[in-house]
């Protein structure tokens, strides 16, 4: 197990209540907590239930609070911070330790000399949370007493409470009715007494949220008190649910979590030349990228998947989706999936763009991006790279014709080819449309209008995709050829030989920008590199000198006077640091590829990743976050589990991994030389 913390961790409450943990279903639900088991967040619960997956999220479980009484001792095993600040009762205190077991979080308590064991995970495909507890050590029974919090709510909420809610007995359990119309939901326990409640605890302290400057008190539901008594050696398994009828088995509900997260490193493993001697951090976020795959049926495609962005508040993004979709399906060996999302893709694609964002409450999909539908075409070249799949092409060229022709003579937001030189122009005032989206009220902070670097060099990578794609379907290359030649020739506009770096905007409204950003490494990293090897070169080493940390690349350099060094405050803080200077860890990934590029040093490259990987045990546990500020130490934000964090790191390994397979495989002697 790489997540291993004992007393050290769990006994200091400001750090065991900075790691958190995210369990999912595959359906857009999830539940998540902290170590200390402190709800800190409104996204905190063990049952956050996607009723219109993958969105429709709905906090229903909030959390158990369990009591343990054994050889006439007793004691609590949670923890709540109140509106006070005021922490009681103080579980945290007798946690031994804290493991992560795959995905799966598990907490050890002592009670004297007895050991009792706590884990928490979901059921693939259903609205279903498992918490199974199991006397480990004992020399006699135990008697574990849980209170059962619940609520209703949007996860982007917070509940004031006070309203009657419907608890219901059944067998074994409780059924709770919010209100009319509401989804009923259960919890059950095989085993155990359970007593109806209806109590209203109110104030829980939301610690994260009052730092990000918002709403910070939460009030839940006492809907049950569930008893039992447990001999040494057994267990409970307390199933909470919004299906209609849950399987109660707790151990056999685990064995299908471990033959799901099994059968995923195994996929992984038979995808690997050497996956021995990947480090054990890489096979942990093989775990963590089956997260972000998620089911969006559709009424033609009741099988569609789709990516969650980042847990816990991003739903599914085209942008993020296609650049996650090599990381996350490719180097783990599960191409399938990448087929499905492309071809549950390809439905969206309106005016030759991609959704930028599926609304949570399931409205239309916004079209406001200019790069999602570029990052599609190099999902597809990835794809058809890694499996030759010509019937998967053939059946999407289509669509991707009809991208590259909207994008030539126009679509939204004045994206559209200049005629003058092939180049894309994007934007128009108040609208952001590249990946740097930051926008507060009618302030956009990085509008990036004119001839943005990256979107000009994922635009010479299409067209390079398009005419490799005409060759294997037999159709004429040319004039794909044509126009990517001549996009190739303009490129050179983009070069600020005074500076030594690209401009990060051509054709602005102030003319070119040459604000150093990290966007223009895209232009040696991708496929079709769009810069000489010479200029190649000083890009990486620019990048390294000026933006380069142990977590990623900063979005601009600390020289500038727009610079922001903290991701910290109230939203209007937080989103006018978030592309000005935050730390993005996805973009380490292309760096390495670039990197790899220009100094063919593998060696080098994956040392690069490695005070990465080492995050994996600090804040989304056995995850990557979203980002990190700018300044030292680089303090983790953000979301606490990003889907293009962990892509792109695994892309990352698994190039260098290739890398240095093709290195033996030119330095290491022929048989017939070894003979002689």
């Amino acid at each position: 197990m790489m997540i291993d913390f004992g007393r050290d961790v769990t006994g200091r409450l400001a750090t065991a209540e900075s790691k958190e943990w995210v369990c999912t279903n595959g359906i857009g639900g999830f539940a998540s907590g902290t170590v200390a088991g402190l709800v800190t967040r409104r996204y905190h619960g063990l049952l956050v239930a996607a009723l219109a997956p993958p969105v429709g999220r709905t906090l229903l479980v909030s959390k158990l609070d369990e009591r343990v009484h054994y050889d006439g001792l007793s004691g609590p095993l949670f923890t709540n911070r109140w509106a006070d600040g005021t922490v009681d009762p103080a579980g945290y205190r007798d946690l031994e330790c804290f493991t992560l077991d795959g995905t799966t979080p598990v907490w050890t308590w002592g009670c004297a000399d007895a050991l009792v064991e706590k884990r928490v995970w979901m059921e693939p495909g259903a609205n279903t949370t498992y918490v199974l507890y199991s006397v480990v050590r004992a020399r006699g029974p135990i008697t574990l007493e849980i209170a059962a919090l619940v609520n209703y709510r949007d996860y982007h909420g917070t509940t004031h409470g006070g309203w009657p809610m419907t608890v219901d007995r059944v067998p074994q359990g409780v059924r709770i009715d919010a209100f009319a119309g509401a989804r009923p939901f259960v919890i059950l326990a095989d085993g155990a007494d359970v007593m109806v409640e209806h109590e209203w605890y109110y104030g829980f302290d939301l610690a994260r949220e009052r730092e990000r400057g918002l709403p910070a008190l939460e009030d839940h539901l006492r809907a049950a008190t569930l008893r039992a008594v447990i001999e040494p050696g057994r267990s409970l398994t307390v199933t909470l649910s919004a299906e209609p009828a849950p399987s109660r088995e707790g151990e056999a509900a685990w064995q299908r979590r471990q033959r799901h997260e099994m059968d995923i490193v195994v996929r992984w493993q038979r995808a690997q030349p050497s996956p021995r001697q990947a480090p054990v951090a890489v096979q942990q976020l093989v775990l963590a990228a089956d997260q972000f795959i998620v089911r969006r049926p559709l009424p033609d495609v009741p099988d569609g998947l789709t990516v969650i962005a980042g847990y816990h508040w991003f739903a599914d993004w085209g942008r993020d989706t296609m650049i996650s979709l090599p990381g996350l399906t490719l180097t783990t060996g599960r191409p399938e999936v990448a087929r499905r999302i492309l071809t549950t893709f390809a439905r969206f694609v309106d005016r030759g763009m991609l959704p930028n964002r599926f609304p949570d409450a399931g409205e239309a999909p916004e079209y406001n991006t200019a790069d999602a539908a570029l990052w599609y075409i190099e999902a597809v070249r990835a794809y058809h790279v890694a499996t030759g799949d010509d019937g998967v092409l053939k059946e999407l060229f289509p669509a991707l014709e009809s991208i590259i022709d909207f994008h030539r003579r126009g679509t939204r937001f004045g994206i559209a080819e200049d005629p003058a030189d092939g180049l894309l122009h994007a934007g128009e005032p108040g609208v952001q449309l590249t990946w740097m989206d930051a926008k507060v009220g009618d302030w956009t902070v990085t509008p990036r209008i004119g001839k943005p670097v990256e979107i000009n060099a994922l635009w010479l990578n299409a067209l390079s995709a398009m005419a490799g794609f005409a060759r294997t379907l037999l159709r004429p290359a040319a004039p794909w050829e044509a126009i990517a030649g001549q996009v190739m020739r303009s490129f050179g506009r983009f070069w600020c030989e005074s500076a030594g770096y690209c401009y990060d905007v051509v054709d602005g409204p102030e003319g070119d920008d040459a604000t150093l950003r990290p966007n223009q490494i895209f232009a040696v990293s991708l496929p079709a590199m769009a810069v000489s090897a010479e200029q190649a070169r000083r890009i990486v080493d620019t990048c390294a000198r000026y933006l380069l940390t142990a977590h990623g690349l900063r979005s601009l350099a600390p020289s500038d006077s727009r610079y922001r060094g903290s991701y910290a405050g109230n939203v209007l803080e937080r989103d006018g640091a978030y592309h000005q200077g935050t730390v993005w860890a996805w973009l380490l990934g292309p760096f390495v590829s670039a990197h790899l590029k220009v100094y063919a040093d593998p060696t080098a490259a994956e040392a690069l990743l490695t005070p990465l990987l080492r995050h994996l045990a600090d804040y989304g546990l056995g995850s990557i976050g979203e980002l990190f500020d700018g300044d030292p130490p680089f303090a983790p934000g953000g979301c606490i589990a990003q889907a293009w964090s962990v892509a792109e790191i695994l892309r990352a390994w698994q190039a260098i991994s290739a890398a240095r397979a093709s290195t033996r495989k030119i330095t290491s002697p022929s048989r017939k030389a070894k003979r002689s």
